[in-house]
């Protein structure tokens, strides 16, 4: 607890700091009259390096308004950062905020609902993609503008299926396929595995998507939409159990491994060829193809049901971007505008490309860069159907999901070493997952 505590205490030091240099630094640029905004965002990597240079245009498309982009770390580390803000002025005019912060977001009272912009600029909301607002969108109100939104899907080794005298065109739809095809994958030198069926990341975003191909609910209260969540629901409706059997009869017939919670690791044994099949983001699109490079045909089908009979689709993940409150009407005003910038069809196209994230509004796809783009990588094709495919889908709103993400992931690693059943499993996420949620519940 001291530890935790010093380090809060660093955390808002470091960001007392940050704001009074950034204060500093606006404050030399004052005189030319323009509207200076502040943008935190979490992207790393290619994703880092598009929205600098989105920022970039839009600062060079127009003479009234420049942004001032800061990356903040992980979603974890920027969300921290805000809650320790205590003035307006260390708090960031647009946010880009993971998907799973959406209640708190609400619940904190901290930023502008987007729909507030939306009905005073008569913006048109119906250019954007249905599946991917429906998330963000609570009480019939819009309350942050999606961004970077992805779904997770299958990917396999084309390759692999024919010498395993599989059908290359046909990925498996379910669990029970998942073992069969599995099975046939393994490539053994003498009493070494060399190929694994399947590898499946410890990941509670794949629980969650579990259940929404069950079109069941994670948590009590209309999945924490009609309000507040004051319990999950998982573990009395039975899908929870189901979802951790059928995980654990993959990695225990031999033919799936468990490689553990690192997406990277698992990403990584299927490019190199040592595992046949893996469940990864659209977003890892690009990444997976560099990785191949060549080595073998890439496959991509929709994300699997844990049973047969399941027929739901999935939940969008990623994030969104959020206008604070910082009680400054032209600096809001201001964020709308780069917001609109963000999502209009031309910086979507050209997002999509460097990242591998869907295109948020239906006119991108009508665009030559975005047709050219699909010819080239017609596997991004398989998400976009399914997102498509995936209507009234969407997944729980909860203030405490991270915590409660790493609390699945923990009794699901228990559950793969034979530390505990299934059972067991789906009773200690719950128990702990409730009180997480108890606490937040009286604090807020």
């Amino acid at each position: 607890m001291k530890s935790f505590a010093k380090r809060g205490a660093l955390v808002a030091v470091a960001a007392a700091f940050l704001a009074c240099f950034s204060l500093s630094a606006w404050g030399q640029t004052a005189a030319d009259g323009k509207t200076k905004i502040v943008f935190w965002h979490s992207m790393g990597g290619a994703g880092g390096k598009a929205i600098t240079d989105m920022a970039s245009a839009f600062n060079a498309s127009q003479d009234k308004i420049v942004v001032d982009v800061q990356f903040q770390g992980t979603y974890d580390e920027a969300i921290n950062k805000l809650q320790n803000a205590s003035i307006g002025a260390s708090k960031p005019d647009v946010m880009q905020l993971f998907d799973i912060g959406t209640r708190w977001m609400i619940d904190s009272g901290e930023a502008i609902r987007m729909q507030d912009f939306i009905n005073k600029d008569k913006f048109s909301s119906g250019e954007l993609e249905e599946n991917i607002l429906a998330y963000y969108t609570v009480e019939k109100t819009l309350w942050s503008m999606p961004f970077n939104s992805s779904t997770p899907i299958l990917y396999y080794n084309k390759d692999a299926f024919r010498e395993a005298g599989l059908d290359p065109n046909v990925a498996p739809k379910n669990f029970d396929e998942l073992i069969a095809f599995s099975k046939k994958l393994v490539k053994k030198d003498g009493d070494k595995v060399v190929r694994y069926g399947a590898d499946i990341q410890i990941y509670g975003w794949f629980f969650e998507q579990f259940l929404v191909k069950m079109q069941a609910d994670y948590a009590n209260n209309g999945n924490g939409r009609a309000s507040g969540a004051t319990a999950v629901a998982f573990d009395g409706n039975g899908t929870g159990l189901a979802i951790m059997k059928k995980w654990k009869e993959a990695v225990d017939s031999g033919a799936v491994v468990n490689l553990g919670r690192n997406g990277d690791v698992c990403r990584d044994a299927f490019t190199a060829g040592t595992s046949a099949i893996f469940l990864g983001s659209t977003a890892s699109l690009s990444t997976v193809k560099s990785g191949i490079n060549g080595k073998f045909t890439l496959g991509t089908a929709f994300y699997p049901s844990i049973r047969k009979e399941d027929k739901g689709g999935v939940s969008i993940g990623g994030g969104s971007l959020w206008i604070l409150d910082n009680k400054d009407k032209k600096k809001a005003d201001a964020a709308w505008e780069f917001v609109k910038f963000m999502v209009s069809p031309e910086q979507q196209v050209f997002w999509s490309k460097a990242t591998g994230y869907f295109p948020i509004t239906k006119k991108a796809y009508a665009l030559p860069a975005m047709t050219e783009h699909l010819a080239k990588n017609p596997e991004f094709k398989t998400a976009i159907d399914q997102l498509h495919a995936s209507s009234g889908s969407k997944g729980a709103l909860l203030a405490v999901f991270p915590e409660a993400r790493a609390c699945i992931e923990e009794n699901i690693e228990k559950m793969l070493n034979n530390q505990q059943t299934p059972e067991q499993a789906v009773a200690a996420s719950a128990k702990t997952i409730n009180k997480s949620i108890e606490r937040y519940n009286k604090t807020k």
